[in-house]
């Protein structure tokens, strides 16, 4: 289990008792900057120097990084005091917070529900009052996902918004960090302190950065909404009636709504989970015994050491995407997979931009369902696999997305997930915080 510790502090009780942490170390920031006085809990996957850092895997118990990832140090150059690593799916492979290696978190509304995954540690303890804010990764939907279940704000950023120096990689082309909050101002807040060029991220852009407070203003009038009726119809009939009526807010505010089918969105869950495994089948092999990982007492040559090694190190859903990463990947199979989930991305980035040029910004609930109770994903990971299908699609087309609660269903959250052009982060806030208004 991983250390824990800092002196109690507000909201502190509630995250233990949902295990929203990991780790308590805090690490305090400048002593002035537009974060100041705020506290900020990081994902476990998130290096921060000095400070144990386990991706919820057994595998780096016990690591702690030499240095800080490039989003850690620009919060606390902004003033903002870290207090914690938080509990995470098992290196991000899992979309319930259940695969990791030290136990599950519980959703801070219902503490016998998941919280989502696979920051939904971080998401736990924005809405248990543990952190004022939160860092997440967004691989498939991990930070739109327990957003939509815990009910708070987060927002995937444009691929190359944000830096991702320091973030131990799951899957490289289809990751990003952005800010979990617990409303639209503040997550958007957090964004400008965490967007713009870094020199150790070769994906990261110049000149795309910029100020995105000032957009939450609700002002939604003239804005078209491209509603993304593939998504809404497989959704769980409590989801949509809150998904429908949050758009007749923003119908009411004087944005205008369009039905739009993407043709490719039935493949992007398969082509999503190709690329995303076969990338992590490579990243993955770093944690073999020698370089990173557990290590010692092995008995045997180097290749049977280091299937040990893995073998007591991995869990159940990473050995299970690392296998299928690797058979996608493998002589005789690469171009019957790989290379056609990359075709088929091609075709939803290509989708999405015809959708785009109709509308504005896209819509359709974050989650398809509303949060599974504790144990009852586990056993189907199929079906675990196709509660991504609403979030998935934004990866593999590298463009932002945000999640803001749009209301609750048998006092369950439910989530809209707003989707628009690549850096156009502003206009998402700017819709995002119409939502919330009128939820007020």
């Amino acid at each position: 289990m991983a250390v824990e510790d800092t002196e109690a502090a507000s909201g502190e009780d509630d995250a233990d008792a949902l295990h929203a942490f990991l780790t308590r170390d805090s690490i305090a920031g400048a002593d002035d900057g537009p974060l100041a006085g705020r506290t900020v809990a990081v994902k476990d996957n998130i290096s921060t120097e000095g400070v144990e850092t386990t991706c919820g895997s057994r595998m780096l118990e016990g690591y702690v990084p030499p240095y800080s990832a490039t989003v850690v140090e620009r919060v606390l150059e902004a003033g903002a005091t870290v207090v914690g690593k938080t509990n995470m799916d098992e290196f991000g492979m899992g979309g319930t917070t259940e695969t990791s290696a030290y136990g599950p978190t519980r959703n801070p509304v219902d503490p016998e529900r998941v919280p989502g995954g696979s920051s939904g540690g971080s998401a736990a303890a924005v809405a248990a009052g543990a952190a004022d804010l939160a860092l997440g990764s967004d691989t498939g939907g991990s930070i739109r996902n327990p957003a939509s279940f815990c009910g708070v704000v987060g927002i995937k950023p444009t691929y190359g918004l944000v830096s991702r120096y320091g973030l131990v990689s799951y899957a490289n082309s289809l990751e990003q960090i952005g800010p979990i909050a617990p409303t639209v101002r503040e997550a958007a807040g957090l964004l400008e302190v965490l967007a713009g060029h870094d020199e150790r991220d070769a994906t990261t852009r110049e000149g795309v950065a910029g100020a995105y407070t000032d957009a939450a203003d609700g002002d939604v009038d003239g804005l078209t909404v491209g509603v993304l009726t593939d998504l809404v119809e497989g959704a769980d009939e409590r989801v949509v009636d809150v998904f429908e009526s949050s758009l007749a807010d923003l119908e009411a505010r004087g944005a205008e709504t369009v039905d739009v089918s993407l043709d490719s969105l039935e493949h992007a869950v398969a082509a999503y989970y190709v690329i995303a495994t076969s990338e992590a089948s490579s990243n993955l092999a770093r944690f073999d015994g020698v370089r990173y990982g557990v290590s010692g007492g092995f008995e045997g040559n180097w290749n049977e050491a280091f299937a040990r090694a893995r073998e007591a190190g991995f869990g159940d859903e990473v050995k299970r995407r690392v296998l299928l990463g690797t058979y996608a990947l493998s002589a005789g199979y690469h171009d019957k997979y790989y290379r056609k989930a990359q075709d088929a991305r091609a075709w939803v980035k290509r989708d999405f931009d015809d959708a785009l040029d109709r509308a504005d910004v896209l819509a359709s609930p974050t989650m398809p369902v509303l949060p599974p109770r504790l144990g009852e994903s586990l056993d189907d990971p199929l079906q675990l696999y196709l509660m991504d299908a609403d979030t998935v699609p934004v990866n593999l087309a590298n463009l932002p997305a945000i999640s803001v609660p749009a209301g609750e269903a048998d006092g369950l959250p439910v989530g809209l997930q707003l989707i628009g052009p690549k850096f156009c982060e502003r206009e998402l806030v700017r819709a995002g915080s119409a939502v919330e208004d009128a939820r007020r």
